[in-house]
């Protein structure tokens, strides 16, 4: 008998609103993690910025949102099926997440 592979889907089972995003490790290999990030509205504090240790691989599949990236004059609007590769220590926060529905993020992160 052969084992079922993993699988799943990005759009099931999405939370409700709460005071964070929802972040579920997808897949954990050693140079590699993969999360489903789901906001609801959310952004980064206005003083904050990601400054990550691993280079990161972003794409939203619903919703809407807008990246800001240190040394960019403006935020970037990402929509479905856009993505944006950050690497490693380059600075960056989220702007805001669409309000109406859930913004779902398909992240990847790639261990030095």
């Amino acid at each position: 008998m052969e084992a079922k592979l993993p699988s799943g889907s990005l759009l099931e089972n999405i939370p409700p609103r709460t005071a964070q995003e929802s972040i579920n490790e997808i897949l954990s290999h050693p140079a590699v993690r993969i999360e489903r990030i789901v906001s609801h509205g959310h952004a980064s504090p206005d003083d904050f910025w990601y400054d990550q240790n691993d280079d990161e691989w972003v794409a939203v599949i619903t919703g809407e949102a807008e990246l800001l990236i240190e040394g960019e004059p403006a935020p970037r609007v990402v929509e479905p099926g856009d993505w944006v590769f950050l690497p490693a220590h380059c600075r960056h926060r989220v702007v805001r997440t669409a309000t109406g529905r859930p913004t779902v993020w398909l992240a990847v992160r790639l261990k030095p």
